[in-house]
């Protein structure tokens, strides 16, 4: 057999374009600003290759790598370990918390699960500081076979390296889905072409071809250079027609390649392989001891070595993955079993349990309980480690490996809880039909039920979910009270969501059923003061229910303060979906909203608490749009729709969609609009709809086309959707105002000023006054006018405030009392402009023209030229905030902090951060 030639530059012939993307990486690392690239193709088209002549190239360079492996797919964070493990000498210079957070991922001390956005963060600082010395190169081949955790945690620092001396490179198959790393800088690496081709054949296979097959090569190739480098022959195979066989896809041709030089080894030697490759980690001195008790001679390592499928040193290296792929899954059962048994024996219980029991499980030949148990003491440690996906997958095993029958319907019950958890429909779906084949007591079968509803919310938010959530709970009413009434809550929080589009009961029927179930216990958790509180709104009405909304507030904000930081994630999780938006806006308390949205971000932060932070970091944006923070909450959009991508979530739309009505730039949030009505149809999420029409509503009467927003309105109030409702109303009541229909809004006043009036707090008298100004006759509307705007003088919502001078104005000026029109139309025209609400802006400056008041348009400045990141770094710095502070808020490093910082003086003409007070106005206090 020949043995291809392994040249190095041989595999880059015809690279010119891949080999300057990459020469450009790493000198835009020496110059000081980051680089990301993500290379892309088939296996075997070069891409190691690439990533070998980049090492090469980075002279000067620090350079570490990490190489995915498949069967290590599960073990969490095993591939960042490896990448970071050179790096950790600088891993007491990081802040406690991501120290804290890091150091458990990596098993080198005990902890709760670390939330990966501190992991992120820690990693962040870990390649940040390693790059103040000298440049840093990160090579990750093999990406799609890093474990979740490992990508998703290098994915969120490719997005946020920026200022770093740090070029990351990755490598992955394109035929595997990696939606962590879609949308960072890529590179398709394509097939040779066909002189390239050629040569790179004639260069390997150094013998006379026919010419017939020497073609038929070059064709079933595609330019794959692992193809013409690994699979040729001796020239009497390729004479016999080389690849007759059958047309199967080139990974399996090229692992039948390398399992033929496997299988041509001697005995010893393909065991000793066999056990390298069930080895994810590369230990070396774990394969040594392995490989001692199976006798096998250390010196079965050199053909192995010789055929070039492994290179054994400090590390364990197969020449290419499919190496390892083709020895592992094409030997025997028993021989698997035979090695997975010698590395469980070979590794240390006390320093790496998690490892041994993995290996344990597939040495496995039938059912074991002491496995099975060891497996399920590993799924919490394994869950500290890389959350639910990891606990999911130790867990789902040890059912698997369970001999008694109802033992194993309780852990797949638990493996499918968490693989739910996860975002592992799939596995969940599987578990709960294993579970449902097995011997259920009640109790079981009705957590059974549960899940399969959590399973359909999960996967479609609204919908079917209310009724599949509602009938769990009438299961669990008899059987687990507690239980019961979280899903109850769940339910609830299921109808609130599918709105109108529900398919099964509403808000209504979900919310008498709670009543008639099970009683809290004594004393109640927040959990169900909050669920009393939702049931009595949605049943007693709006003034009813202010009572009980009040008491769910103060405990929800109670769960909020530092003194519960400690608080559990599932409740917070609900608190934040269901109070800081729809409980403080039921209320009109722009005070409670503030607080419990800014705690929320903040706990969300420290815990790291993945399902919460976009969401918190939503409804802190909503509360901003209303504060006239328009900027502020355009970077907060910003930051939470970058974290929903980095960890595969849909990003919520409320934020979005209320401040593009606001900015008033209609063809911008029509588009936007179109786009959420059409994905929440799909996912019967009801409530969004809804606010899709309020938004439509809110951008028209900023415009002055009152016709339209009417309809929009009405369609809005079709349906009592808590948190927003009173909103809608208000917006209906203005638009049939404006467009002569005053009796369309008789109806809606009357609700709203019910709303307003339970409400009681400053921002819900001033709306509710504001509505009936433009309903009354003139001598009343003056006097509510005046009302609205000293009401609303006191809270923060500052947008209301001036749209009722706005309002007032107008109704003045068409009274010809044009002096005072210009003294509401003024500082209306002022707010709207400066935080550009355009459509509201435009409308106040044509009525101050109407009155004969000299305005221009408001030109862009310096604040404008800021993007919203460097708003938001600019008002942190200005308030005090290190850089390093800075950096921990927003989830990027302090040395990016300073580039935007650089940039925001030069843009602003300052040149230190004393002056960005004199050029930014504080946030308006109440």
């Amino acid at each position: 057999m020949s043995v291809p030639v392994r040249d190095p530059q041989v595999g880059l012939r015809g690279r010119d374009r891949e080999l300057a993307a990459l020469e450009r990486a790493l000198a835009q690392a020496r110059s000081g600003s980051s680089a990301v690239l993500v290379l892309r193709g088939e296996a075997g088209i070069g891409k190691t290759a690439l990533l070998d002549f980049a090492e090469r190239r980075a002279a000067g360079f620090r350079t570490v790598g990490v190489a995915g492996i498949e069967s290590e797919m599960e073990l969490p964070f095993a591939g960042l370990h490896q990448l970071c493990a050179p790096l950790l000498g600088r891993l007491q210079r990081l802040p406690t918390p991501q120290r804290d957070a890091l150091s458990v991922a990596f098993a080198l001390q005990e902890g709760q699960a670390p939330n990966r956005f501190l992991v992120g963060l820690a990693v962040l600082g870990l390649l940040a500081g390693a790059a103040e010395d000298r440049p840093l190169v990160c090579l990750v081949d093999d990406a799609q076979w890093l474990d979740d955790g490992s990508r998703q945690v290098l994915a969120f620092a490719a997005r946020r390296l920026m200022a770093e001396r740090v070029a990351l490179i990755f490598a992955l198959r394109d035929s595997h889905g990696d939606h962590e790393l879609d949308g960072l800088p890529e590179l398709i690496v394509g097939g040779l072409s066909e002189p390239d081709a050629r040569a790179l054949l004639a260069s390997a296979v150094r013998a006379p071809l026919d010419p017939l097959v020497r073609d038929r090569i070059v064709a079933e190739a595609h330019g794959n250079p692992m193809a013409l480098l690994n699979l040729p022959r001796t020239p009497a195979e390729l004479a016999g027609g080389f690849w007759l066989a059958g047309r199967r896809p080139l990974a399996s041709r090229l692992e039948n390649a390398f399992y033929q030089r496997f299988r041509s080894l001697p005995q010893d030697s393909r065991r000793l392989l066999l056990t390298a490759a069930a080895e994810p980690t590369g230990d070396a001195s774990l394969l040594r001891r392995a490989i001692g008790l199976q006798e096998i001679p250390p010196d079965a390592a050199a053909p192995a070595e010789t055929a070039r499928l492994v290179e054994l040193g400090t590390r364990v290296r197969f020449s290419h993955p499919l190496v390892r792929s083709a020895i592992y899954h094409r030997t025997s059962a028993p021989d698997h079993r035979a090695a997975h048994r010698a590395l469980a024996e070979a590794t240390d219980p006390g320093l790496d349990p998690d490892r041994r029991a993995w290996h344990r499980a597939h040495a496995a030949s039938g059912p074991d309980e002491s496995i099975a148990l060891d497996l399920e003491r590993s799924a919490g440690r394994a869950e500290a480690r890389g959350g639910a996906a990891a606990q999911a997958s130790f867990l789902q095993t040890a059912a698997e490996l369970t001999p008694d029958p109802a033992r194993r319907v309780t852990r797949a019950l638990a493996a499918a809880q968490a693989h739910i958890d996860a975002g592992g429909a799939d596995q969940a779906r599987n578990l709960l039909a294993a579970a449902e084949a097995g011997p259920l007591d009640d109790l079981q079968r009705a957590q059974l039920e549960r899940l399969r509803a959590r399973l359909v919310f999960s996967q479609v938010r609204g919908s079917q979910a209310p009724g599949l959530l509602l009938d769990a709970a009438h299961r669990l009413a008899p059987l687990d009270a507690a239980l019961a009434r979280d899903t109850l809550l769940e339910a609830a929080g299921a109808a609130i969501y599918a709105g109108r589009l529900s398919e099964g009961p509403g808000q209504r029927e979900v919310a008498e059923a709670a009543r008639a179930g099970p009683p809290p216990p004594t004393p109640p958790r927040p959990v169900d003061v909050l669920l009393d509180s939702i049931v009595s709104r949605i049943i007693d009405g709006c003034p009813a229910g202010v009572q009980a909304l009040r008491r769910a507030q103060h405990a929800v904000q109670q769960e909020h303060r530092p003194a519960a930081a400690d608080a559990d994630i599932r409740r917070l999780w609900l608190a934040c979906r269901l109070t800081p938006e729809p409980l403080a806006t039921e209320l009109w308390d722009d005070d409670a909203w503030f607080e419990l949205s800014t705690s929320a971000v903040t706990l969300a932060r420290e815990a790291g608490a993945l399902a919460v932070l976009p969401m918190a970091l939503s409804y802190q944006a909503c509360f901003q749009v209303h504060a006239g923070e328009l900027d502020t909450a355009a970077a907060l959009i910003d930051e939470a729709t970058a974290i929903s991508e980095a960890v595969g979530g849909v990003p919520m739309m409320y934020a979005s969609l209320v401040l593009a009505a606001w900015r008033g730039r209609e063809s911008e949030a029509l588009d936007l609009i179109g786009t959420t009505v059409e994905e929440v149809r799909a996912r019967g999420e009801g409530r969004s709809l809804a606010l899709a029409e309020y938004a439509t509503a809110l951008l028209y009467n900023g415009l002055g086309r009152y016709d339209a927003a009417l309809a929009a309105a009405m369609r809005a109030c079709r349906y009592e959707d808590l948190g927003f409702f009173g909103w809608a109303l208000a917006e209906l009541i203005e638009a049939a105002a404006r467009s002569g229909q005053p009796e369309t809004a008789a109806a809606p006043l009357g609700m709203l000023t019910e709303h307003t009036r339970a409400g009681g707090t400053a921002w819900a008298l001033g709306v509710g006054a504001c509505s009936r100004a433009l309903l009354s006759d003139d001598e009343a509307a003056d006097a509510l006018y005046q009302e609205a705007i000293e009401h609303l003088g006191h809270c923060r919502i500052t947008v209301h405030l001036a749209r009722a001078r706005l309002l007032y104005g107008e109704w003045l000026r068409r009274r010809n009392r044009r002096q005072e029109s210009r003294r509401q139309l003024g500082p209306a025209y002022e707010v709207f402009s400066r935080i550009r609400a355009d459509g509201f802006a435009e409308r106040a400056r044509r009525e101050l023209l109407a009155t004969g008041e000299t305005v221009r348009k408001r030109t862009a400045g310096a604040l404008d030229e800021l993007t919203s990141q460097e708003s938001q770094i600019a008002g942190l710095a200005r308030d005090g905030n290190t850089n390093a502070e800075i950096a921990a808020q927003l989830f990027i490093s302090p040395r990016t902090v300073e580039w935007h910082l650089g940039n925001v003086f030069t843009k602003l003409g300052v040149s230190s951060r004393r002056h960005l007070r004199t050029v930014l106005s504080s946030p308006q206090q109440p």
